[in-house]
Order: structure tokens, then sequence, then C-alpha cells
């Protein structure tokens, strides 16, 4: 199980969570006394990850000068946000040329290390994307619809019901793709799709809990889960 460099998603404007994020950026709002950005770096850390890069924009000065010292590395969206496949893009001369870990940074985790069981399981031979899913029943402060049904294999396909496992924010993927992808602006959901249509996106199940903190109730939500 080698350690494969680790994007962070920071860039977004928080809109959901009103007044909270229109002095600060959402990577810095609190859960249990640490921001939001010191839990998923912890994670990392927990992992093994040394190679961290972080997109930033919105505020983005409050969250490198949060970071100084720390050894991130800083991928700046000056003129806009670029959104996850863009931002990932951007980044690649930061991050090399092969998989890459991304994580979102406006949730929090308890259980097993999200990063650690996407690096054990990740098998390159077989697989251009693992996501990690759980439950929509046990996804904390998650609302809407399920996002991906499992095979016995493992392999991932598109769903829309509300019972159906929801993604993380954490996930394995090759780069290779976002080079042919000529907008500026997108999402990953680009390559996801690309790789379900050649039966190599997979996806396992996170063991432990999960909460998106993208709203302020999800601030008290996610500290019931003792982090």
């Amino acid at each position: 199980m080698r350690p494969l460099p680790l994007m962070l998603f920071a860039a977004g404007f928080g809109t959901r969570m009103g007044e909270l994020t229109r002095q600060r950026p959402k990577p810095l709002i609190e859960v249990c006394g640490k921001p939001l950005i010191d839990h998923a770096v912890a994670i990392a850390q927990a992992a093994g990850i040394t190679q961290i890069v972080v997109n930033l924009h919105y505020l983005g000065d409050q969250i490198a000068a949060h970071l100084q010292g720390s050894g991130i590395l800083l991928s700046w969206e000056t003129e806009q946000i670029l959104e996850t496949g863009g931002g990932l893009r951007a980044a690649l001369p930061l991050l090399g040329d092969g998989p890459v870990l991304t994580l979102n940074t406006d949730a929090v985790w308890s259980g097993q290390n999200p990063l650690l069981q996407l690096l054990t399981a990740w098998d390159p031979d077989q697989m251009d994307a693992l996501l990690l899913l759980l439950p929509g029943k046990k996804a904390l402060g998650h609302s809407g619809r399920g996002d991906f049904l499992l095979d016995p294999q493992g392999r991932i396909s598109r769903a829309n019901g509300l019972t159906a496992p929801v993604y993380l924010g954490a996930q394995i993927l090759k780069t290779n793709g976002l080079s042919a992808i000529s907008e500026p602006v997108f999402s990953l959901n680009r390559l996801w799709d690309i790789a379900i249509s050649n039966n190599r996106a997979f996806g396992i199940i996170h063991q432990g809990g999960w909460c998106d903190v993208g709203r302020p109730e999800g601030i008290t939500l996610a500290e019931t889960l003792h982090v």
C-alpha cells in the first residue's frame, strides 16, 4: 500500500452556510473546536500522506495563512472557481501524473481512516476510480438522494433513489483523462461517467460514521460523532 498525493478541495463559497461564511471560508469553520480543514489534514497525516495540495479561491488568503508552515502546497484559482475537475487539473503540476486521492473539506468522519480504506482497496489494474460510499440512511447531514449502486464485484453505476449509497467526497482517481476535456470549469462527474462506461469505476463502503457540514445544522450533527 503506497501513499498517493492528496488533493483537498477548499475553494468553494460555502453559500449554504449563510452568515457563517460571509467573512470566513467554510474550511475554517470549527467542529469540536477544530477547523474543518484541520480534521481533513489530520486524516491525511494519520494515513501517512505527506504530499498534500489544497485549492483556494473564496477568502483563500485566510486558509493560506492558517496553513502557513504546514508544508501543504497551494493551488490558487484566482480568476474563477474551476469546480472539482478543473480544480484537480489545475493542481496536477503540484500533484504529479499518477493517481491521486481527493478529499472534500466540509465533512467529519469517525471509524476507520477513509484514506487508508481507499489505499488498501485500490487496484490500478482494474480501477480508474474508487469512491468511498455510505448508505444514505447513515449519512448524517445528507438530505438528498443516493448517488451510486454497487454490484457484487464492487463496480458502481448511477442511482437516483433515496436508499442508494451516498458519495462521501473521498476517492482515488486516475487523472490522465483530464487532459481530454476542453472546458476550464467542469465536475469530476465527467471522469466518473467515463470510468463507469468502461466498467472501471468502483466503490467501497466506509467503515464508520460521516457527517456533511455543508449547512449550519451540520455542525451540531457532526459533533455527535465525538471526533
